[in-house]
């Protein structure tokens, strides 16, 4: 295993069962993968609300990206994943509540089920961060053009 590449736990129980990490970052790149609405206590959060699920996710991810050196400011792509596509009102204000002003592009779905039933929501998300935890964003600020990010 590369020495640059940094494995996340969140402590889920699924973990160790399938063989995933809540995150991974390979030098500036970090990656979330689907993460479920689970308390601290390990049971369901807002059962029946989409959008408290929607929090409860963000809240996980927001974790795992701090350790590994990120922050939400960081994330460039959500992907939204709905039990029930009728949800996606519900859940995508409480994700523009937190990604408003971030902006990342995102994708919503609808998926035939989660691996527990109460689950109504998972999200994954991408990261980018600079060398030496400069924000990635850095070298397009300066840029007139901003296709083309300064050297």
């Amino acid at each position: 295993m590369s020495s640059d590449r940094k494995l996340v736990s969140s402590g889920s129980p699924y973990e160790p069962i399938i063989g995933f990490s809540r995150a991974v970052r390979v030098g500036g790149i970090i990656a979330v993968g689907g993460t479920a609405p689970i308390g601290e206590d390990g049971k369901t959060v807002g059962i029946g609300d989409p959008a408290a699920q929607t929090k409860r996710c963000i809240e996980i991810i927001e974790q795992a990206l701090k350790k590994a050196g990120a922050g939400l400011e960081h994330v460039v792509r959500t992907r939204t994943f709905l039990k029930d596509i009728s949800h996606w009102e519900a859940s995508g204000r409480a994700h523009g509540e937190i990604f408003g002003s971030i902006r990342p592009v995102s994708t919503m779905v609808q998926v035939s089920g989660f691996i527990d039933p109460d689950w109504l929501v998972e999200i994954e998300a991408d990261a980018v961060i600079g060398a030496g935890g400069d924000n990635w964003q850095n070298a397009w600020a300066a840029s007139d053009d901003t296709r083309t990010p300064q050297a």
